[in-house]
């Protein structure tokens, strides 16, 4: 293989973390072993796009009290497992050259500490928590441009991509959910599973399937040519 060296646009990779990274969403795992049973239909009316995303996550772990912190740290760490895959993915972006972020709409007392060890990573967009009330309270550090028609993201994933990319840049959003979906629709290449690939296919977003990332450095691999003249 020749590399990405003699390409005219830079990739850059957007990845998604809960059901992405790792083989589960990490929020609905804690918020079944954790939440009172009503959390069901934030996240029912999350996925049927009538409540956003910002909205239902923070009524979720609204839910919560802080004295749960340390037990949904470790019961995340003991529990996440990562997709196959994700440690030599992490390898090749870096030895290819090509910054992969993670851009999660995930919280990040448990996001970070589950990537500690994935140092090469170029940066990690995620939500943030407050403990000192009475209940989880979720902070929004990376809200919506004025560009993003949504504006209740949390994380708002175009508006980080359109912060980071430009015109010698090729984006590349890898996700399996409704908070990728408005990245999907700004990427030049999605790498798609799950509920995105299901959406991508109805919106007539062009995507590559994955299930391990074995199959997105394949993609990467055959975009190697992107931009040549």
């Amino acid at each position: 293989m020749e590399g990405w060296g003699n390409i005219l646009k830079q990739p850059i990779i957007f990845c998604d973390f809960d059901g992405t990274v790792t083989k589960k969403d990490n929020i609905a795992s804690i918020m079944e072993r954790f939440a009172p049973p009503e959390w069901e239909e934030l996240k029912d009316a999350v996925l049927a796009q009538e409540l956003s995303i910002q909205e239902g996550v923070g009524q979720m772990f609204a839910l919560l009290s802080p004295s749960l912190r340390q037990d949904i740290v470790s019961f995340v760490l003991e529990t996440a497992e990562f997709r196959e895959g994700f440690s030599d993915f992490v390898q090749y972006a870096k030895q290819q050259d090509i910054p992969l972020y993670i851009v999660s709409g995930g919280i990040n007392f448990f996001v970070k500490p589950l990537l500690e060890s994935f140092n090469s990573i170029a940066g990690v967009y995620c939500n943030e928590a407050d403990f000192s009330g009475d209940t989880i309270q979720i902070q929004w550090p990376h809200l919506c441009d004025e560009q993003c028609s949504n504006q209740h993201c949390g994380c708002c994933k175009p508006t980080i991509i359109r912060q980071l990319s430009n015109a010698d840049t090729h984006a590349i959003v890898i996700g399996d959910s409704v908070t990728d979906l408005q990245a999907a629709k700004i990427a030049d290449t999605v790498i798609a599973r799950d509920y995105l690939s299901k959406k991508c296919a109805e919106l007539l977003i062009p995507f590559q399937p994955f299930e391990t990332f074995y199959d997105c450095i394949d993609v990467l691999e055959n975009l190697q040519g992107v931009g040549e003249k």
